[in-house]
């Protein structure tokens, strides 16, 4: 069977400027938190995620288990009571060193508003003990940090020395009594509230029960935005060693999308909202946002731009120009020359220099494997593209519908007729395309399923359910072959529509 995957997401809802965004509207802060946090899931259902769970830290599960966690630390002198004077970002709830406050002119490196000095009597944990270890964990890739450049950060940043970590907040009696109320209070010290960000990354245990985290501990991989890599890279594995727990295996920060080439900021609206995603999806599907989205986005050190001319540049490159075409050709030479049935291979091979087929999808699915276990998942969807391009060429190369013309001439390659030989290239068109669309399905399940069921390879995953998930191992479906999962001679083969129309470049964007 596949392996099982726990893929856990949420909302940390704590934050100051929840509890005020509340206030400015007549809410509370509960019903706000809950308002966006049902906004996100019907995003994350559009969007067609799989997450296996959906934790809100305002569920009684995080709080009883942060406050847990907390009080284990606190009995094991890993936090302990002090002050504190440094610069504060109010817009991110966060503490930044002298060295990075200087470094961003004493703005906030994430909205640039202006940094607070403040002095603070509060709980603090005790960051660096722990110092030599996570040094030692990260060089080692014993925790690695993904993409490389932020690996070098973070030892940078603690080979610059390590300050004690912030816990809590003190309740401050003129704040409004919303704001007053709202967190989790340190165990045994009512007076102070746990810091939002201490307590989020606690969702990790707590979203868990005790037979998943007996199955899924330690975390595989935390994915997330490069504005919070500290806290999972340093701060969150530091935790999780006080508290004799395994840190998680990697940890990979991504960048940032921009829109048209500038920052997306709420002065200049012009952020990439869900109903704009949702426009895109009407006009040229939902697989295709998530194919441009997943191959084009900023999972690299460098922001990533949102236009509208590269994703049509995109769209057409890669699905109406690429997988889309070669299905449609593949399809409908199948349907003209062999009445849209998967044709009989004669058992003398056929050999083209450069296409040896078993070794081309081999290396293509060793390429994409590798690529996953390395967190690049644009170029293990890369890989797909890389085959269906192969089998263009392959096409090109070969000529098959030059050689349906003179299937009762001269052979052209020996020991073949020319119809042997077009049922030979057919179906290995057929057949590689079948392994590219394996690489292509976790961006675009909807549409690989349905080329799937058009060429009767159903046994892929379940045809009445596209996010079921493989049913073996891909190394084992990807087998080149007439294995199980392999197109079976005999197979009806239908063309259909076109899985993607060419976009045009000229049309005004969706909206």
């Amino acid at each position: 069977p596949a392996r099982p995957v726990h893929f856990l997401t949420g909302t940390d809802e704590h934050a100051d400027k929840v509890s005020r965004a509340a206030l400015s509207r007549d809410l509370t802060p509960i019903e706000w938190a809950t308002q966006n946090a049902e906004q996100f899931k019907a995003a994350f259902a559009f969007m067609r995620f799989t997450n296996s769970d959906f934790i809100r830290t305002t569920e009684p599960r995080h709080i009883d288990g942060a406050s847990d966690i907390i009080a284990r630390l606190m009995d094991a002198g890993e936090i302990a009571l002090g002050d504190y004077e440094g610069w504060y970002d109010p817009a991110q709830e966060e503490y930044l060193t002298e060295t990075d406050a200087r470094e961003h002119d004493f703005k906030s490196p994430v909205t640039g508003t202006p940094l607070e000095k403040r002095t603070e009597q509060n709980y603090f944990f005790d960051l660096p003990k722990h110092a030599d270890w996570l040094r030692e964990q990260i060089e080692t890739d014993a925790i690695r940090v993904l993409p490389e450049a932020r690996k070098n950060e973070v030892l940078g940043r603690i080979k610059q020395g390590l300050q004690r970590v912030p816990v809590s907040r003190r309740v401050n009696p003129d704040d409004p009594e919303a704001v007053r109320d709202w967190g989790i209070r340190m165990p045994g010290d009512s007076d102070h509230r746990v810091y939002v960000w201490i307590e989020a990354l606690c969702n990790y245990v707590t979203a868990l029960n005790d037979a998943q985290r007996e199955q899924f501990w330690p975390a595989a991989v935390h994915f997330m935005a490069k504005d919070i890599l500290w806290f999972h890279a340093v701060i969150w594995p530091a935790m999780l060693r006080a508290l004799e727990m395994a840190p998680p295996k990697t940890v990979y920060a991504h960048a940032y999308f921009v829109a048209e080439g500038k920052k997306m900021s709420k002065s200049l609206g012009n952020f990439i909202e869900i109903d704009q995603l949702r426009a895109y999806a009407e006009r040229y599907s939902i697989d295709a946002v998530r194919w441009y989205l997943t191959t084009q986005g900023p999972l690299g050190a460098n922001d990533a731009d949102f236009s509208y001319q590269r994703f049509v540049e995109v769209y057409n490159a890669d699905l109406a120009n690429g997988i889309g075409n070669a299905a449609s050709r593949v399809s409908n030479m199948i349907g003209k020359y062999f009445d849209g049935t998967l044709p009989e291979q004669p058992s003398t091979p056929l050999q083209i220099e450069g296409f040896d087929w078993p070794d081309i999808t081999s290396a293509a699915a060793a390429s994409f494997a590798s690529s996953f276990d390395a967190v690049a998942i644009d170029d293990a969807s890369a890989a797909g593209i890389r085959l269906v391009s192969q089998v263009d060429g392959y096409i090109n190369a070969t000529r098959p519908f030059s050689l349906a013309k003179q299937l009762d001439d001269e052979p052209v390659y020996e020991d073949l007729t020319n119809r042997e030989a077009l049922a030979v290239i057919l179906c290995q068109c057929a057949e590689a395309l079948r392994i590219a669309s394996l690489f292509l399905y976790p961006a675009m399940p909807d549409k690989m399923a349905e080329l799937w069921q058009r060429w009767g390879c159903s046994p892929l995953v379940d045809a009445n359910d596209a996010d079921s998930g493989l049913r073996a191992p891909l190394a084992e479906i990807a087998t080149w072959g007439h294995n199980e999962f392999g197109l079976q001679p005999g197979t009806p083969i239908e063309k259909g529509d076109a899985l993607f129309m060419r976009a045009d470049a000229n049309e005004d964007p969706p909206a």
